[in-house]
């Protein structure tokens, strides 16, 4: 069952004067239960597709269709916004200690949730707080619930951010780089709590990591400049990249196979200006298999948007 659908997501900001077009015409689906990885370097649109089916970007121009059970959140009203936040769809962002309250206890910040949405009383929904707190296996959690931010550590304040995300049951949960600046330990221990979401909990989860896309999710959209240029089957993907970007990426990948003294491919250059986006192929400049028409027409073939769909090799 479809439970999230994006027709044409276009998200742009007015920067000195000019329109910086974030993400330009992005088309995706979430299923009930299913996860799906959002991959691609820094800057590269990821963060403002997913802030703005929340409706989290005031001040950006959002274009397009997002359809949440049916229906487009962009047609709601922020009051219905503020419904449908926390309650239907659960967001864990990327830094905590930006994200939490410094000024209110863990516990207060698990139960406000459960507490604003008419979920329980006070007194309930502080018993469902540490609940959560052993749900997302934070150590001793009857002393975190009276504990401020910043006497947790990084993973600990990670945990509560999903907790808080997980505290109605929503059932899409959308995760931006949840394991960024955390220790490969950490960062494993964060991506099993993910795991054990609701069966019927759809999951977005954005990352620039292709390891953790692997382990996570059933499908992936490879992000550049703004668009998808290709997406698929996470096996697919992996094993048969067809878009020369997804392909260095992948190269970029540490492998224990791979001789001691062979060197990680980098990609070159940076993305490009989308004050001022590329006519044709946004990663023409950087591609090694760049043809003059990649640099003229926008690519629209097969399963990758490139103009010569390459054998992984």
């Amino acid at each position: 069952m479809t439970l999230l659908q994006v027709d044409n997501l276009r998200v742009s900001f007015s920067l000195y004067g000019k329109e910086l077009q974030a993400v330009r015409g992005v088309s995706f689906e979430v299923n009930s239960g299913e996860a799906v990885g959002i991959v691609g370097e820094s800057g590269c649109g990821k963060s403002a597709a997913v802030q703005s089916i929340l409706r989290l970007l005031p001040a950006s121009k959002i274009e397009g269709k997002i359809r949440f059970d049916g229906v487009d959140l962009l047609e709601k009203s922020e009051r219905e916004m503020r419904e449908i936040r926390g309650l239907k769809i659960g967001m864990v962002f990327q830094d905590p200690m930006a994200s939490l309250n410094p000024t209110m206890t863990i516990g207060a910040q698990v139960a406000e949730g459960l507490i604003f949405h008419g979920i329980a009383s006070k007194k309930e929904a502080k018993t469902r707080a540490l609940q959560l707190l052993r749900e997302v296996e934070i150590q001793r959690p009857e002393e975190r619930l009276n504990q401020y931010p910043h006497e947790l550590s990084g993973g600990m304040r990670q945990r509560v951010l999903i907790a808080i995300a997980l505290a109605a049951k929503p059932r899409l949960l959308i995760a931006d780089e949840p394991t960024t600046a955390l220790d490969v330990t950490v960062q494993a221990q964060i991506l099993d709590v993910l795991k054990k979401r609701s069966s019927a909990t759809g999951l977005l989860l954005i990352t620039h990591d292709l390891t953790v896309v692997a382990e996570m999710c059933e499908r992936v959209l490879v992000f550049y400049a703004g668009k998808i240029v290709e997406q698929g089957p996470v096996s697919q993907i992996l094993s048969q990249p067809r878009h020369p970007y997804t392909q260095m990426l992948l190269r970029s990948i540490p492998h224990l196979d791979r001789p001691r003294a062979e060197r990680l491919q980098t990609i070159a250059g940076t993305p490009p200006n989308l004050l001022a986006p590329p006519q044709g192929c946004a990663f023409a400049k950087r591609c090694p298999y760049a043809m003059p028409i990649c640099k003229k027409e926008p690519p629209f073939i097969g399963s990758a948007a490139c103009w010569r769909e390459l054998p992984y090799s």
